[in-house]
């Protein structure tokens, strides 16, 4: 028990903005105002842009607005090293660009800062158009008023979340001889661009039962690790979530191909993440200890080829 209660007491200072990092996309935090510049423009008008603007980097677009490269500070020190200050952007620029997409989550852009160390993303939509710039400071300041929004609606509301009732209180207050709630939810696999709607969907569905702030945490950030393992190594499978009188379980069942080794897949940093998985700075092999981490109990089977059921549990506080 002693080890369950510090489990759970580490898992129950998940803070707010470590929740929001699983629920915002990329595009709620993106800056949309931004600088640009063209190929055609020499690396000396790139200077005066960054110390006008206070930047050390833009993206560079032709005269359609397309993204053609990034150039940066780093770029403009090689220049000045290389006496070709007036060069053309376009034969120092980068033109390999690593981009991120509006509707991916918010966790994901902060998995490629971590994996690449670059300061700045160029943000598009799903036409590949040119949208906004992300930086460390616009997620700060994107979480920053997220928070505000969230603030001032709790204190708005109060007065009427202090009148409803915990989900232990519903239950004691119910009289059956079995009560459960039951969600369901479908996870393709071999793709991301889903990942993660599950895990906000359930979350938000247990918020309107009335569980409480820090086990919503817990069960949303192990559910939404749970979910990218299902997206990024199987075949597809199933969420489900039981919502009972002694707590929550939540499982994670896919169609395969299976782990041929679940002891050594627990082990931080163990992973058998595909090369396209890598490339979103995914694959760290951190997602099944995260989830033994926030849940008061977990349960792993799998064989090959025929799949892995995950079983974790959560119980109410007093």
């Amino acid at each position: 028990m002693a080890e369950q209660g510090t489990r759970q007491g580490a898992m129950d200072r998940l803070t707010k903005t470590q929740e929001m990092v699983y629920e915002l996309r990329v595009g709620e935090v993106t800056a949309p105002k931004m600088v640009t510049v063209t190929p055609d423009q020499t690396m000396a008008e790139f200077r005066v842009l960054l110390r006008d603007n206070r930047i050390s980097g833009t993206p560079v677009v032709d005269e359609n607005g397309k993204l053609v490269g990034m150039v940066s500070i780093e770029d403009l020190i090689n220049a000045l090293t290389e006496n070709a200050i007036n060069a053309p952007i376009r034969e120092r620029m980068k033109t390999k660009v690593e981009c991120l997409y509006e509707d991916e989550l918010l966790v994901h852009c902060i998995a490629k800062f971590s994996k690449f160390g670059y300061r700045r993303y160029p943000v598009l939509n799903r036409d590949n158009e040119l949208t906004g710039i992300i930086t460390k400071g616009s997620i700060v300041e994107g979480l920053l008023k997220k928070l505000e929004v969230e603030y001032e609606q709790s204190e708005s509301k109060a007065s009427v979340s202090r009148q409803r009732p915990t989900m232990r209180k519903f239950f004691e207050d119910v009289s059956a001889d079995e009560i459960s709630f039951t969600f369901k939810y479908y996870v393709a696999g071999q793709t991301l661009k889903d990942a993660g709607k599950a895990a906000s969907e359930l979350k938000n569905a247990l918020k309107k039962l009335g569980v409480c702030p820090p086990l919503l945490r817990r069960i949303g950030v192990a559910t939404y690790e749970a979910e990218i393992n299902v997206a990024s190594y199987t075949k597809g499978g199933e969420i489900r979530a039981q919502v009972e009188k002694w707590g929550i379980t939540v499982e994670a069942v896919d169609n395969g191909p299976g782990i041929p080794d679940v002891e050594q897949a627990l082990q931080p940093g163990y992973s058998t993440a595909p090369d396209w998985v890598r490339e979103l700075g995914f694959g760290a092999g951190m997602g099944l200890v995260n989830m033994k981490k926030c849940s008061d109990e977990m349960v792993l089977k799998s064989s090959v080829p025929e799949g892995t059921h995950l079983t974790m549990q959560f119980y109410y506080t007093s």
